[in-house]
């Protein structure tokens, strides 16, 4: 997902990823927020998450570590922090582009379900969304979802990636390890 810069509003460093969602629709942003997670930042891992809005709601997510869109996007975006933040302000044009694109388009609501966990604002974004973005996006990723899950190497592929992973970094700072 290639974005101009924008303007930048905020960049900081944050503990919940829920504070860039709220911040993000109490100024009805139409923008975007570049996220890289704690494990960018601590463990080497690559990419960032990009989660564009127009008037503060949530319509897309793309993560370029892993080249994820959608749901699957804020997937690896995670849940926890810290989280090193960019707020970019953009033009209506722009973001009314990339919510066109059904591939990176998300239920406006599932950022701040997966991310933040604040019900209140969960509901809050789903009644300020119009309907047909709910409809359109929640009939998409739940495909979307389905089919991922319907894909047993991928899963398996993701847990041996995991495990090696998890291996490498326990080698890597002398943990003792169970390898049975």
């Amino acid at each position: 997902m290639n974005l101009p810069q924008g303007e930048l509003i905020r960049r900081r460093v944050l503990e919940d990823a829920g504070t860039v969602l709220r911040t993000a629709f109490e100024r009805e942003l139409t923008g975007f927020a570049r996220l890289e997670s704690q494990d960018t930042l601590l463990l080497d891992a690559d990419g960032v998450g990009v989660l564009p809005f127009e008037d503060g709601i949530p319509v897309a997510a793309y993560h370029t570590g892993t080249d994820a869109a959608g749901t699957e996007a804020v997937t690896d975006i995670g849940s926890t922090g810290p989280y090193r933040l960019e707020l970019y302000e953009l033009d209506g044009e722009i973001t009314e582009q990339i919510h066109g694109d059904e591939r990176l388009r998300v239920p406006p609501a599932l950022p701040a379900q997966q991310l933040s966990g604040e019900t209140e604002l969960v509901d809050q974004i789903r009644e300020r969304a119009p309907e047909t973005w709910q409809e359109t996006a929640s009939d998409t990723s739940l495909d979307a979802v389905e089919q991922f899950l319907d894909d047993e190497q991928k899963v398996e592929a993701i847990r041996d990636h995991a495990r090696t992973e998890a291996q490498s970094r326990a080698d890597e700072w002398n943990f003792p390890t169970d390898q049975t």
